[in-house]
């Protein structure tokens, strides 16, 4: 698809009003040395891109996810502009164990831009129903005095029983993520997600949604250091 056509044809130009496509192009060369997208895209470190929006999670056929996003597209992940925006942003907030080593992308314009790019490699996007959402960008930020929390482990302790009914304390994981040695960002960041409804697992977002910072704070502790 040419680019410079991007704000001419029908349905494309929603991908102007996510963010500047041109801008977007350049913000890509951090992305192209794995990720391959437009005309014969093929599949590199990462898969490619073409038709990523409203593409589930893991589902690209014949590339190899690792474990924790093939569980998030069975949990019900789909990469719409939300959840785009967010794993852009940072993308163990969504996938945890990702083996993308991508930091993220903090700049919530610079996220804009880049999907405005994507966006243009959909299949017939003017038909597609994700064409209107891909208009509303949405910033994701966690609050860092959230991050910075002093969790207390045996508050913890007493709060993961309803945890340790599904997750095992052995750390084993037989189809259910083993949540021990988790460092504690990881742990807060994923848990909020949770509770922001980000990530689509809905007994997750349930008991997520239940906690309190602190709460979600004092579990992280717990679980970082379980024996």
């Amino acid at each position: 698809m040419c680019l410079g056509l991007a704000v001419h044809l029908p349905g494309l130009t929603l991908a102007a009003e996510i963010g500047d496509t041109e801008r977007g192009e350049r913000l890509y060369g951090k992305c192209k040395g794995c990720h391959q997208v437009g005309a014969n895209a093929v599949d590199r470190i990462g898969p490619h891109l073409n038709g990523i929006f409203m593409r589930r999670a893991a589902a690209h056929e014949g590339f190899a996810y690792s474990k924790a996003m093939v569980r998030a597209g069975a949990d019900g992940l789909v990469w719409d502009a939300e959840t785009l925006d967010a794993y852009i942003e940072n993308p163990r907030a969504l996938v945890s164990r990702t083996r993308m080593s991508f930091r993220g992308m903090k700049d919530a314009q610079d996220r804009a831009d880049l999907m405005a790019y994507l966006r243009t490699f959909s299949d017939n996007p003017a038909n597609i129903p994700e064409a209107a959402p891909t208009a509303l960008p949405t910033d994701h930020d966690l609050d860092p005095e959230i991050l910075a929390l002093d969790g207390d482990p045996e508050y913890g302790e007493y709060l993961a029983s309803e945890c340790l009914t599904c997750h095992k304390s052995d750390g084993s994981s037989d189809g259910i993520p083993s949540i021990i040695h988790w460092p504690t960002e990881d742990f807060v960041v994923a848990m909020h997600a949770y509770k922001r409804k980000l990530r689509p697992h809905p007994v997750m977002q349930m008991m997520a949604g239940r906690l309190s910072n602190e709460e979600i704070a004092a579990l992280a502790a717990y679980f970082k250091d379980l024996e």
